[in-house]
């Protein structure tokens, strides 16, 4: 019997990385401001805004702290309410709570996208500011999001944790609001285990958000790699006149991150053909839906999401088992038991649970299955199959002999 693909562990990292790992080890050198300049993160946050085509960029300890870095650099009163898709990790809502803002929720369809009519109607003249979560790689649509943010002056930061290297018409997304933070966590297309990265062309932004980072005393010099009267200005006008979170990245991490930059387009080529493949699979089974992309839109995607179509809620938890039998873990976002990405488990919110009837109903048919990029066509059929046969299982089952 053939096994199971195994869809956790991730690529290794690259040979290249090695030298610069035992380098750093000998010398003990870890902390990114030591070096006068080119220090490994220096080196990476250049080498990252060249890949994304932004000007500039800022690598801190995790997405989580890119987002509330963010939203502390947009100078936000306390109490601000901030607008987020009611589908997203658990993290997004947490970064506004840390940075004393106030989460508004809105409703998301059965394509993993805002709502832009519910989206609109929430936009209301208190929101001060909003993130979109390009979730699991879905990019909801950014020229209606950006022209109604635009025309009222708010804000867009974009969390693009799961998005590096999907565009929107050719432009990278992460580059289409204020800011767009990303994610070298390792289930990521790039992994360092832990880390994230800001990218941005705002130069007075960046300069509060790189001090509030953490560069004390004159550290923001090092951020300096060629001459920017606007940048060192900013830096001038705010140095130590915002408080310090400490939210570094360190050497260790950019030394890994940094080989893995040039393989971000063959993985984002493998992962798309892989998913493609299993969602024109999927799509050929009436109980399985995987919803097409926007024309705007080219994902790079590392997993797959599909809905269930007319099966309740025994019968879905039904196929959840049978998959898993056949080796493949399939989490449905609303039925898994404290799933972080369901909007009523976040009892941290302030006030009552948002009454998102739409999400709720599309999380609890919404299933999530991993298709990292190194998956080979084999192992892509075999997860496709254990799917389709699980669904049937569960809706055609077989007739005892002689009935």
């Amino acid at each position: 019997m053939t096994p199971a693909p195994n869809v956790y562990d991730a690529e290794p990292i690259p040979e290249a990385a090695r030298a610069e790992i035992d380098r750093m080890l000998q010398s003990g050198d870890l902390f990114r401001y030591t070096a006068p300049e080119n220090a490994p993160v220096t080196l990476l946050e250049r080498e990252f805004a060249d890949l994304l085509g932004s000007r500039y960029a800022l690598a801190v300890s995790s997405c989580s702290a890119a987002l509330f870095l963010s939203l502390k650099a947009l100078d936000l009163p306390r109490d601000s309410r901030v607008l987020i898709p009611g589908f997203t990790f658990a993290a997004v809502p947490s970064s506004v709570v840390h940075a004393d803002c106030v989460p508004v929720l809105c409703e998301v369809g059965a394509d993993y996208r805002i709502d832009i009519d519910d989206f609109q109607a929430r936009l209301d003249d208190d929101i001060a500011a909003v993130i979109v979560s390009h979730m699991r790689g879905h990019t909801s649509d950014m020229d209606r999001i950006m022209a109604l943010c635009d025309a009222r002056g708010v804000p867009v930061i974009e969390d693009a944790a799961h998005s590096l290297g999907t565009t929107w018409r050719g432009r990278n997304i992460g580059t289409l609001g204020r800011t767009g933070c990303f994610s070298f966590q390792s289930y990521k297309l790039i992994n360092a285990g832990e880390g994230g990265i800001i990218v941005s062309g705002d130069a007075d932004l960046i300069a509060r958000a790189v001090i509030m980072s953490g560069a004390y005393e004159n550290n923001w010099a090092k951020h300096l790699g060629t001459p920017d009267a606007g940048l060192e200005a900013a830096f001038a006008r705010w140095q130590n006149r915002l408080p310090l979170y400490n939210l570094r990245l360190n050497n260790l991490s950019a030394a890994i991150i940094r080989p893995q930059l040039p393989e971000v387009a063959r993985r984002v080529r493998d992962g798309r053909a892989g998913h493609d493949h299993v969602a024109a699979r999927l799509n050929t089974c009436a109980w399985l839906s995987v919803p097409d992309p926007l024309p705007e839109e080219r994902r790079a995607p590392g997993s797959i999401q599909f809905n269930l179509e007319g099966l309740d809620d025994a019968q879905t938890r039904a196929f959840a088992e049978a998959a898993g039998a056949r080796g493949i873990k399939v989490q449905v976002f609303g039925l898994s038991a404290d799933n972080a990405r369901a909007f009523w488990n976040w009892r941290f919110l302030p006030g009552e649970t948002p009454d998102l009837p739409r999400t709720r109903a599309m999380l609890m048919r919404a299933c999530d299955v991993r298709l990292p990029a190194r998956l080979t066509k084999a192992e892509h059929d075999f997860i496709a199959d254990a799917l389709i046969a699980a669904v049937e299982d569960v809706m055609t089952p077989r007739r005892a002999y002689g009935t």
